[in-house]
């Protein structure tokens, strides 16, 4: 399985028998969408630098909110949250998706903002492989409030996302106050995230920065 990333929060999750995308940008952040064909889209909430289904092609099924779903053996989990610190009252809402593939637990955080994570969420986002999480602040969490999250959750693997990109409109900050915080010095970006089924995983969380692959 890989895990590739197109920036901002647009990821693709590619598997022998299945490709999931995630969050898909329109052109109007400043970069350049790349056309992906998927067979699961999901939407993590109705912004135009996550919510660009043009760029995404194929017959796929659409997930755009909270609930249990289950596609082609993929157990999906869509986890309510808010844009936002005041319960959704400047941004509105945003939907955590929590993807159970090969044996693996991967989470996306779309657009979170609140300050903390409720007990409930907690509670659904137990034992993660994979955590995706925004970082840039402005819009969602900052840079200390995702680390306060990483160290909550213990993910195996976190992958920065929603953060300042060369060529991006939206004013966020850098990755490196995150990975400064996660004690993290200096760190080589992935062209993907490759994971096999069946993998052990280190239990101590490690820092993945990946390349964005746009057009």
């Amino acid at each position: 399985m890989e895990i590739i990333w197109h920036g901002h929060s647009f990821f693709e999750i590619q598997s022998k028998k299945i490709k999931i995308a995630i969050d898909p940008f329109s052109e109007k952040i400043g970069l350049l969408p790349p056309k992906v064909k998927a067979d699961i889209l999901l939407i993590s909430h109705n912004h135009y630098d996550h919510n660009n289904k043009k760029t995404i092609s194929g017959d796929y099924f659409l997930i755009e909110g909270p609930g249990e779903y289950e596609v082609k053996g993929i157990f999906i989990e869509g986890i309510e949250s808010f844009h936002d610190e005041k319960g959704g009252k400047e941004r509105g809402k945003n939907t955590i998706y929590k993807i159970e593939i090969e044996g693996f637990k991967i989470c996306h955080f779309g657009d979170f903002g609140q300050k903390e994570l409720t007990n409930g969420q907690k509670e659904k986002l137990e034992n993660l492989d994979v955590l995706m999480i925004p970082v840039g602040g402005i819009f969602t969490i900052s840079a200390q409030e995702a680390m306060k999250i990483v160290r909550e959750l213990e993910p195996k693997i976190v992958i920065p996302m929603h953060y300042f990109l060369l060529g991006l409109k939206i004013k966020l900050d850098p990755p490196e106050k995150f990975l400064k915080l996660m004690g993290v010095k200096s760190l080589k970006p992935l062209e993907k995230l490759k994971l096999k089924k069946g993998e052990k995983l280190s239990e101590e969380t490690k820092v993945i920065l990946l390349k964005p692959l746009t057009r």
